[in-house]
């Protein structure tokens, strides 16, 4: 069989096509993105200058709002290039710094809600202990871990996926690189591989999701022996908006990543792939902004500092 030169682009086939109906729904995107970009960079923002924010919490957020900027931002504006200038190709570089970046922060977030579980886990279950089981030291080691573990993941899988010779046909069913997509291309014997992926993907999927489900059914417990109705509604609360983000991130992850190779489809895959890499990441500081008293407050105090600089300017 042919090899093509590996010097040669990919080609990123997309997941819009030049019709009306599409136009429209390619606009919707570029709109959501858009807005994630803008909602999150508020989230960072409110974190940042607000010194009631300045807790351990509000930073594994702040983590989270970044990680989901840099995930957009690696992704919408090259696929938005493609559909309006209708160049669709990728360099092998290109292509391997998206798989890199992509799974860098798509396992990084996967560890980071792990550590916002236990964040939820020590406030609600020992909140008189919360600083010394939680303190700042804790939440920087947990942050970085994320990062490095997401990273490792990302150079092993992005290296290893560009060192197989690919055939003729190099065209990419799909808007951005992504390893499984990319495997599929290749001429070579990839079996070892994929098995090492599937690996990968339960320790950077499944293990994290299993730590997070055990603290919050130890938060359950505790929360249905709660006395107070206001305690259990804020518990209710604040957990709730967790799990939303838990489920909306590990859902479609875990169908990407963790589907056996005969169920898979190019159709499903963008879809849901496009549902975690720009729809996923507007809805985060949504659910926390409208569902957490304290960061409303602080937006209510961030938007009164700026009409009252305004009106002494004017």
């Amino acid at each position: 069989m042919e090899k093509r030169n590996t010097t040669s682009d990919f080609i990123l086939l997309g997941i819009f096509k030049h019709t009306r109906s599409h136009l429209f729904l390619f606009m919707m995107v570029l709109t959501i993105a858009t807005a994630s970009l803008m909602a999150n960079a508020l989230m960072l923002l409110l974190i940042l200058l607000d010194p009631q924010l300045h807790r351990p919490m509000y930073f594994l957020l702040n983590q989270l709002s970044l990680m989901d900027m840099m995930l957009v931002s690696s992704i919408v504006p090259k696929m938005a290039a493609d559909y309006l200038t209708w160049n669709k190709s990728i360099s092998p570089a290109g292509c391997g710094l998206q798989i890199f970046v992509s799974l860098t922060l798509g396992g990084g977030e996967s560890f980071l809600l792990a550590a916002m579980s236990y964040d939820r886990f020590v406030a609600v279950c020992h909140p008189l202990r919360y600083p010394v089981l939680l303190n700042w030291r804790l939440c920087f080691q947990m942050t970085l871990g994320s990062w490095f573990l997401g990273a490792a993941d990302g150079l092993m899988q992005a290296a290893t996926t560009l060192s197989f010779p690919f055939c003729s046909a190099h065209e990419i069913d799909h808007f951005f690189c992504e390893a499984p997509m990319l495997v599929r291309l290749a001429c070579a014997d990839t079996s070892v591989f994929e098995n090492v992926m599937y690996v990968c993907c339960v320790l950077m999927l499944l293990i994290p999701f299993s730590l997070i489900l055990t603290s919050y059914s130890l938060i359950l417990s505790a929360v249905l022996h709660m006395r107070s109705q206001e305690a259990l509604k804020k518990a209710f609360a604040t957990c709730s908006s967790h799990l939303a983000v838990v489920a909306l991130f590990y859902g479609p992850a875990i169908f990407i990543y963790m589907r056996p190779k005969s169920y898979r489809s190019a159709n499903h895959d963008k879809v849901v792939s496009a549902f975690y890499t720009i729809f996923t990441p507007v809805l985060n500081p949504l659910i926390y902004s409208l569902r957490n008293s304290e960061v409303r407050e602080a937006l209510k105090r961030w938007l009164g500092k700026c009409a009252d600089f305004k009106y002494q300017q004017t």
